[in-house]
């Protein structure tokens, strides 16, 4: 299948590129290089900056690169804490580059599209693990711009036949050998962890240590990216057979901060010094997804499932990265 990968220079675009091309795909890359990486985008997938900002650059992919089968669109502003600053950038620019993307994609006879979404969708939720059928409440104006984008998917569906799948996760993190993390500003608790250990800052600061938690410190869902690839793959080759669907994804544990913390320690053989800080507004207690749809529909099985192999990988790549893909 020849197919799409908006944000394929990105953290998990990128490696989710490389696995379709090990699994036997074509990759069309498409990335403005805002926070991705040329240098990240597997050798023979064929990589075009752009940006979906630009309709017209958008119109010119779909006409360059001919037969594209499928989309997995990543390319978005993602930053939670940047969508209550700014919310624009998200409710406007996201919904507009994705309505750039889709309004091309029917036009050149695209039937399949995977949206890479968030567990954001869920502020407050009901119950633990959260599942599908949780009370959609978005947590922030980037979460808000996702559950747009997934309404704009349901009527695309209705009106054009473009069948789709939803994938709502929360913290990707890992790396594999060739591809890693590198963000301007960092925002990710790994790989900040990790730059302790690279003596890169000072400490780590933990946002409270007295939640209703094991240790006082949050719970959060922590999943490997090539977990997340395989997902997104997954979803795709199914979307004939099972129609479209929308899947939360999560390692079904958590883990604590402190808990990622005293593992990075072990991985690394680094104290790893932190200091408590205040709570941040608006942070829960615990966040754990549910993937008990994706297992039992599509028997997505996470390969990566226990903290300390993520943590490993990320260090692995980190240690041999220490300045990202900066030369």
């Amino acid at each position: 299948m020849k197919i799409l990968v908006t944000g394929g220079a990105g953290y998990i675009g990128s490696i989710t590129t490389a696995e379709l091309i090990q699994a036997g795909h074509q990759v069309v890359a498409f990335d403005n290089l805002y926070q991705g990486h040329a240098d990240a985008v597997h050798p023979q997938a064929t990589f075009v900056q752009g940006d979906l900002a630009d309709r017209e650059a958008v119109a010119q992919l779909f006409a360059e690169h001919p037969g594209i089968e499928g989309i997995m669109h990543f390319a978005s502003y993602t930053l939670v804490g940047e969508s209550m600053a700014k919310p624009l950038l998200y409710l406007r620019d996201n919904l507009v580059n994705a309505s750039h993307l889709l309004e091309a994609a029917v036009a050149h006879g695209v039937r399949r599209f995977i949206l890479s979404s968030t567990a954001n969708l869920f502020d407050d939720p009901e119950r633990m693990p959260i599942d599908e059928h949780e009370r959609i409440a978005p947590g922030s104006p980037y979460g808000e711009s996702k559950f747009f984008i997934e309404r704009m998917l349901y009527w695309f569906e209705r009106i054009y036949g473009l069948r789709f799948a939803c994938l709502r996760y929360f913290n990707a993190c890992g790396c594999t050998p060739e591809v890693g993390e590198d963000h301007d500003p960092e925002t990710h608790l790994i790989p900040l962890v990790l730059q302790v250990a690279l003596d890169q800052r000072p400490y780590i600061t933990v946002f409270g240590d007295d939640y209703p938690t094991r240790d006082g410190t949050c719970v959060r869902d922590y999943i490997h990216v090539v977990d997340l690839a395989h997902a997104h793959i997954l979803a795709m080759e199914a979307l004939d057979r099972m129609g479209s669907r929308k899947y939360n994804l999560g390692n079904g544990a958590g883990f604590t901060v402190l808990e990622v913390i005293e593992t990075a320690r072990k991985v690394t053989s680094h104290p790893i010094p932190y200091v408590i800080g205040q709570r941040r507004s608006g942070d829960p207690a615990t966040l754990i997804a549910s993937s008990e749809t994706i297992r039992r529909e599509l028997g997505w099985q996470p390969r990566y499932p226990d903290l300390e192999t993520i943590i490993k990988s990320a260090w692995e790549w980190h240690r041999a990265h220490p300045n990202g893909y900066a030369k």
